[in-house]
């Protein structure tokens, strides 16, 4: 499943430390804008405690992981929608993506310079926001222009609905706004599918604070969160450099160690991972056994049928059903033959909607 959390930001926020911090992968660094040009694509492991209890009560020899897909895009700067910088490009690979983690620098160090030469997270984020709706506000109107004659003389229902929330879109960009404000019925948004708006993908909102911040933010902390307060929108504090030590210590243990002396339970970047894995909609279930135990991530809301697709397209093709046990019912018993004997383990078909957690064997037949 194929889905990608985007890393935006105006240059120098912290995106590439914080990028490196998530993967494996190294995108440059560095004091300096435009230090990332091209993409980055890092395959993120979500840490789930779920799987390390249930393959500690069936000992597997293989642990599979859920992942997710995290870009770090280059950096933002004005004029972009016009082309300025590398707007065009920016605005291509956010575009690809399908949902946006928003880095606002929310510290102060003189020694890191800032593209607008000072601090305010605020206006980096209406920046950013502006050259997004800009760039909608252009989709938009092309859409009305080729959709309007039709809502207007013809007996198409379609296109005359469509012509209405095409132009309380327009409304909404005009003043400045997101397009996610708008909420839509299950039709509307099937209408509306093909627009692909930037500013309608779902955001998170990461603060990037120094490590005296880490636990209970700063006056930049607030002053983003009182301007997305309206916004159907998500926010997270991390102290991207501090993060950056820490990954750099060997053992699970020191690492613990170093959090808890800062006062933090779990690291920001687990938050993260786990933040970006919900934002993108997805949830988990498990498959486990003495060869493997396995993370395995559907949309929430999928029925048994396509979640059993997930692990291959027979599953789904050939389905018959699924024998469901419940995470706690599991862990509670100790064993599948437990669950069995004990009535918590459930036959469902194909309008089965899998619940986050579930333990799932599947018949099919193909």
């Amino acid at each position: 499943m194929a889905l990608q959390c985007g890393i935006v930001g105006l240059p120098n926020v912290g995106k590439s430390t914080l990028f490196n911090c998530l993967s494996n992968a190294k995108a440059q660094a560095a004091n300096f804008p435009f230090c990332t040009i091209e993409p980055n694509v890092g395959v993120i492991t979500v840490p789930d405690e779920r799987l390390i209890k249930l393959a500690s009560i069936d000992k597997p020899l293989k642990i599979v992981p859920a992942t997710v897909e995290i870009v770090d895009i280059a950096g933002l700067v004005k004029g972009a929608s016009k082309g300025e910088g590398l707007g065009n490009k920016f605005l291509a690979n956010i575009r690809e993506t399908d949902a946006i983690l928003h880095v606002l620098r929310c510290f102060d160090d003189e020694n890191v310079t800032h593209v607008d030469g000072s601090v305010n997270p605020v206006r980096d984020k209406e920046i950013i926001d502006t050259e997004l709706q800009l760039k909608d506000l252009e989709t938009i109107e092309t859409r009305i222009g080729r959709v309007e004659k039709m809502a207007k003389t013809g007996n198409d229902k379609n296109a005359k609905k469509l012509y209405e929330i095409l132009v309380k879109y327009k409304g909404i960009l005009e003043t400045g706004r997101s397009a996610r404000v708008l909420e839509l019925d299950e039709n509307e948004q099937v209408l509306c599918a093909d627009l692909h708006l930037l500013t309608n993908k779902p955001v998170l909102y990461v603060c990037n604070v120094d490590e005296a911040s880490a636990v209970s933010g700063n006056k930049y902390v607030e002053m983003v969160r009182e301007a997305v307060k309206e916004e159907n929108a998500q926010l997270l504090v991390v102290a991207a450099k501090t993060e950056a030590e820490i990954a750099e210590l060997d053992t699970y243990e020191e690492r613990q160690m170093f959090l808890e002396e800062i006062g933090l339970k779990e690291s920001g970047v687990a938050r993260l991972i786990k933040a970006a894995y919900a934002l993108l909609d997805l949830e988990t279930y498990f498959t486990t056994g003495q060869k493997e135990t396995h993370a395995w991530t559907y949309k929430r809301g999928s029925k048994a049928p396509q979640a059993a697709g997930v692990i291959h397209t027979d599953f789904e093709k050939g389905f018959i059903r699924a024998e469901v046990i419940k995470y706690n019912d599991f862990v509670t018993l100790g064993s599948e033959t437990a669950c069995k004997e004990a009535g918590k383990l459930s036959v469902e078909g194909k309008e089965y909607v899998v619940q986050d957690g579930d333990i799932m064997h599947f018949r099919f037949n193909v």
